[in-house]
């Protein structure tokens, strides 16, 4: 039995024993649950997220050559509440008066930022950088910027991006998710030295490259058929042109080239006209260029023989209207099958156009990609028009039949004659060879893709071996280069206008592919609505062709 003394002796121990417990709860509440306000100050102080700059990716061409690229450029804003009045003069030699109005009244209110000039270019930041030095109130601020380093070369393939750096066309638009990178964040503390240091020691970094997207088109070939596109575009004061060259047998598009053409850097340039890319969006009728897909269909089909002859009068009756040759006072008389193509005959063509059966013919060129939107990698892309065979009436087949009655875009043109070209594929078309994303992943890669077969070798080889003899004795003799042979197709269509055609409006073109024995390209050109007296494609197209085909072989002797 204890004794009293014994009692009063254990009381300390007690004391000292709850005074622990007390600081112990203390403690770990303080520590594992503490007040929201201390830790958001305590986070603000020792640690915090550091956004990681980010920018947009790069296009290249073929060979490597960067086409677009982002760099960092100046903008300039001023806070009003900072602005005293002998800083007016200064801002005033700056600024335009307007703006400076603006500026005046917003001293007045609480207004903190107020920008002078978005992205200001070099040559014309210099006035706002002396400003800056004089003026407290001046702000100064980097911001991503596109730079096209050919300027308007190519523009309607690149596109372009608006102020937020976003794309609003072509490549830029196409593919805008991969060439954007999003900022990312990394955690950092600060030691007691103030040097801020990773959160963990071993913290993997975030693994980032700048996105690339790389275009099968060559900046060299561009260049040399938009030089000669333009010039005779602006020469023969057409309304649109257009140039497109490919490889027939793999589709990837080497050039491609719209006119009117814009600055991609310059927004305040961006007429609605000239932004449209008339090769994958424009659908206009062929005319004559459309002939030897629809002699390769008949002649597959059965419809016509390679031997047959056909008389041809200047003017042919067909139901409620009639087909003329192009020059309606001269019949060609007696033709042979491979005449009609090599002499454009709109007579002989309709005979065969109403032989077929309109149904066959029209699921024909649906297989061969008309009135369906080709599959490449750039926005815009147009179906173009292929009525239905139930509307096939009266004149409407002997008009298929030359290129009337329809409408197809430049890539669904040289996409459908690359079949011809190729011996009977018909190619998927891309533009795109690859796209590699932020993370260096290849999340894009463009190859050849056959689509399906559409002709026989031997129909094919046959229409190759005639579109030769159009350029050596029919109408496309102003195609023929020295250098190597050409194998093409002339055509000079009417421009429709409300159901009608419109009187002294045509396209002048010429599809032609080469070398003829081993062929490696081929390239349509259309000159839309010329109005300066010339508008047979053999007039205003094949020269182009010509000019270009001769700079290219220049390139490709050089390059050796």
């Amino acid at each position: 039995m204890s004794t009293p003394h014994q009692n009063r002796a254990g009381n300390p121990w007690i004391l000292f024993i709850l005074f622990f417990i007390v600081i112990g709860c203390t403690l770990t509440a303080r520590h594992c649950y503490p007040d929201s306000r201390v830790v958001q100050q305590s986070q603000h102080q020792y640690w915090r997220r550091v956004p990681l700059k980010s920018t947009r990716g790069i296009i290249q061409d073929s060979k490597g050559n960067a086409l677009v690229i982002s760099e960092t450029i100046p903008s300039f804003a001023i806070d009003p509440s900072m602005i005293q009045s002998k800083d007016l003069e200064e801002i005033a030699q700056v600024v335009s008066s307007d703006m400076l109005a603006d500026i005046m009244a917003r001293m007045k209110t609480s207004s903190r930022f107020m920008w002078l000039n978005h992205k200001v270019p070099e040559n014309v930041a210099a006035p706002f950088k002396e400003l800056r030095t004089k003026v407290r109130a001046v702000i100064e601020v980097d911001e991503p910027y596109r730079k096209y380093t050919n300027q308007r070369l190519m523009s309607h393939i690149l596109g372009f991006c608006d102020q937020d750096n976003k794309g609003q066309a072509g490549i830029e638009q196409e593919w805008d998710n991969t060439l954007y990178s999003p900022p990312g964040q990394k955690i950092v503390v600060r030691r007691q030295n103030s040097q801020a240091a990773s959160l963990m020691e071993q913290e993997p970094e975030r693994r980032t490259v700048t996105p690339v997207i790389t275009l099968t088109a060559d900046s060299r070939i561009q260049y040399v058929v938009e030089k000669h596109l333009f010039k005779t575009a602006e020469q023969e004061r057409a309304k649109w042109a257009v140039a497109l060259c490919m490889n027939p047998n793999t589709g990837e598009i080497l050039a491609m080239a719209s006119y009117p053409t814009f600055d991609p850097a310059n927004r305040k340039s961006l007429e609605l006209d000239a932004l449209s890319n008339s090769a994958v969006s424009r659908a206009y009728e062929p005319g004559s260029t459309f002939k030897p897909i629809y002699m390769a269909i008949a002649l597959d089909r059965g419809i016509v023989r390679k031997d047959e002859m056909f008389f041809c009068p200047a003017k042919y009756k067909v139901a409620d209207g009639f087909i003329r040759e192009s020059d309606a006072r001269i019949a060609l008389g007696n033709v042979s099958t491979a005449q009609l193509l090599i002499k454009s005959s709109n007579v002989g063509m309709a005979q065969i156009g109403v032989r077929a059966r309109n149904t066959v013919t029209y699921e024909t060129l649906q297989t061969l990609g008309f009135g369906q939107e080709p599959d490449i990698e750039l926005p815009g892309v147009a179906r173009g028009i292929l009525p239905y065979p139930e509307n096939w009436r009266g004149i409407t087949p002997a008009n298929i039949a030359i290129g009337q009655g329809l409408a197809v875009t430049p890539l669904q043109l040289t996409t459908a004659m690359s079949a011809i070209v190729n011996g009977g594929k018909l190619m998927s078309p891309y533009i795109v060879k690859e796209a590699v994303n932020s993370l260096g992943e290849v999340v894009y890669k463009g190859e050849p893709k056959i689509m399906r077969e559409v002709m026989t070798p031997e129909t094919t080889a046959w229409i190759r071996q005639v579109m030769r003899l159009v350029v050596t004795e029919g109408t496309g003799k102003k195609a023929a280069v020295s250098s190597t042979h050409i194998a093409g197709k002339t055509g000079t269509a009417q421009v429709a206008e409300g159901g009608k055609y419109a009187k002294g409006k045509y396209v002048g073109s010429f599809i032609g592919f080469w070398p003829y024995e081993d062929p490696k390209y081929i390239m349509l050109i259309a000159i839309g609505e010329p109005s300066n007296g010339r508008f047979y494609g053999g007039d205003v197209a094949a020269p182009v062709f010509k000019a270009i085909v001769e700079e290219m072989a220049e390139l490709e002797y050089y390059s050796l």
